[in-house]
């Protein structure tokens, strides 16, 4: 059986290449995402939060629940503390915040379909290989991002300390939003590319 290397404007082009392209374009796809959602959400992040969180932050957490990931929330006054979860999209009842679940889907769809016309993918193998390596990129962006975006206070009242921290799940930011929302939804813009350019 003939083995058809993939090729960019009729040049082959190594397994390596492609796979660090891939990458490559994994880190692009996240600041697109990041970049529309901040678009749709900011201003809804500046009533939510006012000054007490920077903007980018704010929009870090809506980005972060368009892939399903929830933001912990840790308070802490006097020895006593509490952990919960929270959705900020699945609270709010805006259109535009609503609309940022679709983002991550559509960017990386988008980018898989890019990367199967670019490296003349034409089948199933051909697009997974150059479609499913877009994870790499996207699950580094999503696990420092998630370190990045916490926010922490702590402040003390008549000798009374307390403390207050927000950041993204860690372990469902890398899986979930890091993993298997690329691998899914970039190999399928890929597959659906090649099946169309195979035609």
């Amino acid at each position: 059986m003939a083995h058809r290397s993939l090729s960019v404007t009729g040049r082959s082009v190594s397994r390596a290449t492609r796979v660090a392209a891939s990458a490559g374009v994994g880190v692009l796809a996240a600041a697109v995402g990041y970049l529309v959602t901040y678009l749709l959400v900011v201003d809804e992040v500046r009533e939510a939060f006012g000054d007490s969180v920077a903007d980018w932050m704010g929009v870090a957490w809506y980005y972060y629940n368009a892939h399903f990931v929830e933001i912990e929330a840790y308070g802490e006054v006097g020895g006593f503390s509490r952990t919960d979860t929270v959705d900020l999209i699945a609270q709010s009842e805006t259109t535009s915040s609503v609309a940022a679940y679709a983002i991550p889907p559509l960017v990386l769809v988008a980018v898989g379909a890019i990367l199967a016309s670019q490296f003349d993918a034409r089948n199933l193998g051909e697009a997974v290989v150059v479609g499913a390596p877009v994870t790499i990129g996207y699950a580094v962006v999503m696990g420092l991002g998630a370190v990045v975006a916490e926010s922490n206070t702590e402040a003390s009242f008549f000798g009374i300390d307390s403390a207050a921290s927000m950041a993204p799940e860690l372990p469902p930011a890398l899986v979930l939003g890091g993993v298997l929302y690329p691998v899914v939804f970039a190999t399928v813009g890929a597959v659906a590319a090649a099946l169309v350019r195979s035609q």
